[in-house]
């Protein structure tokens, strides 16, 4: 029984390793990378549980952590191209008035 949810598992990261590779968009791309670190994360709890090391389930707390921080950096540099946040905005230029007339 262990062996088909090793498969299943295997079989699920190796499609999720194609989307990422194939993927239409850049976002489906990153989703797709933090669906295969999730299914990693599983996989790494199986084989704690499966080899009776349940340290490695730490291991596996730690590896989702790292991907759940990863995938929100990449999404940020990607919408703003950088990591730094802005001190400030720009101001947004006012529309040119009519002589004569008020633009409400």
């Amino acid at each position: 029984m262990t062996e088909i949810a090793a498969v299943a598992i295997i079989i699920a990261i190796g499609l999720t390793l194609i989307r990422a590779l194939m993927g239409p968009t850049l976002y489906d791309r990153v989703l797709a990378v933090n669906s295969l670190g999730t299914k990693i994360v599983l996989f790494i709890g199986f084989l704690g549980f499966v080899l009776g090391r349940p340290d490695w389930l730490d291991i596996a707390v730690l590896y989702a952590l790292i991907n759940f921080v990863s995938t929100i950096a990449i999404l940020k540099f990607f919408r703003y191209r950088s990591f730094q946040v802005p001190l400030h905005r720009r101001p947004v230029p006012k529309a040119p008035t009519v002589q004569g007339r008020d633009n409400v």
